[in-house]
């Protein structure tokens, strides 16, 4: 399949049940969660972020289709942070959940789903977007023109 063969469209809060199996699929996959794992409450909490983000557009999220079918997905959370000299709106977009099951990986369709959420950022005045990337994904975004971000750090708790 080439890239102009898939649909790129947005979900909705009608999409919610199809939007939390993909985001358990893409979850399991990047976080290497075994199938036989209780992920529930983890899940009750994707539902009650994606009901609340969609509802107050926090949140753009989206599937590919190759004939009626879908094949991938991505997000995108909307955020403000501190105005500043690169970016004095202070409105930020956060890109994630970019997945193309296996069998369709190769054909450009990741993206197609970036440059779709890019564009969506943009349309809204966006004009910094962050991303974590794994190795895998690093020439893609690449390609599409991010960079790495010196001097960045992060501190999380478990």
């Amino acid at each position: 399949m080439q890239p102009n063969d898939i649909i790129i469209r947005q979900a909705t809060a009608a999409d919610l049940d199809l939007l939390l199996l993909w985001r358990e699929e893409v979850l399991r996959c990047v976080f290497s969660i075994p199938a036989d794992t209780d992920i529930t409450e983890l899940m009750q909490s994707n539902r009650e972020y994606y009901e609340q983000a969609l509802a107050n557009g926090s949140h753009i999220a989206c599937f590919a289709e190759e004939d009626g079918k879908i094949i991938g997905c991505g997000g995108l959370c909307l955020y403000d942070e501190m105005p500043s000299p690169d970016n004095p709106t202070g409105r930020c977009a956060y890109l994630m959940n970019i997945y193309v099951r296996p069998e369709h990986q190769g054909y450009g369709h990741g993206k197609r789903i970036v440059r779709w959420l890019v564009g969506a950022a943009l349309s809204r005045g966006i004009k910094k977007i962050y991303l974590e990337t794994s190795e895998a994904g690093r020439l893609l975004y690449s390609f599409l023109g991010f960079s790495d971000m010196k001097d960045m750090m992060h501190l999380t708790f478990k």
